[in-house]
């Protein structure tokens, strides 16, 4: 079993910024992919930014420009960095991993998410 924790939600203004940082513990082989979602009030969850094991990253649209997406393969951390916020980010961001076992199966798991919410 993998646990992925979540730290550095909150409440800021508009133009602000937030580190977000998710750490993997439990009986981890190896981390592949790892991820950040958001789910706003009412809507889907989506992908926010996403960083393969070699660091290849992909960012939603709406980030881009804005949002760092960072990752210690040692520590088993995925990071992002979120500047210039807007109201629009509000929501909760969860962690995202996939776990590659000794055994070879691959699960993928969530953090319980943190709240970030931006006031204009």
């Amino acid at each position: 079993q993998v646990q992925l924790v979540e730290f550095g939600g909150g409440l800021v203004q508009a133009g602000e910024s937030l580190r977000l940082s998710c750490l993997a513990s439990g009986m981890i082989f190896r981390i592949n992919d790892m991820a950040w979602y958001r789910q706003a009030p009412g809507k889907q969850r989506q992908l926010v930014a996403r960083i393969t094991r070699g660091g290849v990253i992909i960012y939603a649209t709406s980030v881009k420009g804005r949002f760092t997406i960072s990752r210690s393969n040692a520590q088993n951390t995925v990071y992002l960095q979120m500047n210039s916020l807007l109201p629009e980010d509000t929501g909760v961001y969860y962690c995202n991993a996939d776990h590659q076992s000794q055994l070879g199966s691959p699960v993928n798991y969530w953090g319980q998410g943190t709240q970030v919410t931006v006031s204009s």
